[in-house]
């Protein structure tokens, strides 16, 4: 039971980080009042969409409102705090590796509550986290970060994996897994835009003189 509620509180505490998230990205691009609270929406429940979608259930903001009121609030106390907050750039980081974090275990979660493969589950879990940031990106005209060189989904799927690996082969407390999951991915992204790390490229040189 108490990691039901815990698991809930991790699903409305994502939601508000990419709320956040998607907020402060839409007033960046100096959009009006609702496009910000558009952007802060399909951002909040974009990859949780999807993934509802595939799993062939109802999708879940549909049949909880407190979802859509907690978004709607989180906008419009972003707007009210614009003025306060100077580093747009670095407060969209801080919110979008903690909601990366908070759904991906969700997801994550999702799939094992279905019986799903683990690497099922890893993938939903990466789903869920990635997809709210590549629809808020596109609609922003920007190129979504887990297409960019910055790691992104790796720290989703390495996320993932331990949560599993703990569940399945140690005897911590489920509460505790979750809360060192989510803190790993924070750090893995914290850590990959401090020290420049960046999965290789593959791509012809040739093109980038033909641009030049």
């Amino acid at each position: 039971m108490i990691h039901e509620n815990f698991t809930l509180l991790i699903e409305i505490l994502g939601t508000i980080a990419f709320a956040m998230s998607g907020s402060f990205a839409a007033m960046q691009r100096r959009l009006d009042p609702f496009g910000v609270l558009i952007i802060a929406f399909v951002t909040s429940v974009g990859g949780g969409t999807v993934r509802d979608l595939l799993l062939g259930v109802p999708v879940f903001w549909m049949r909880d409102l407190v979802i859509c009121l907690v978004i709607f609030l989180t906008a419009v106390l972003a707007m009210i705090f614009k003025s306060v907050e100077k580093n747009f750039r670095v407060t969209l980081f801080i919110f979008d590796s903690f909601g990366l974090g908070l759904f991906t275990i969700v997801g994550v979660q999702k799939g094992i509550t279905a019986d799903l493969h683990p690497i099922i589950c890893v993938t939903l879990g990466t789903i869920t986290g990635c997809f709210g940031g590549i629809i808020r990106d596109i609609l922003l005209n920007r190129i979504p970060l887990i297409f960019r060189k910055e790691i992104y989904a790796t720290a989703c799927i390495a996320g993932g994996t331990l949560f599993l690996l703990l569940v399945a082969y140690t005897n911590l407390g489920y509460v505790f897994i979750q809360i060192s999951t989510i803190l790993l991915i924070v750090l893995i992204r914290t850590l990959a835009v401090r020290f420049h790390w960046e999965i290789p490229k593959f791509y012809d040189r040739r093109s980038d003189n033909e641009e030049l």
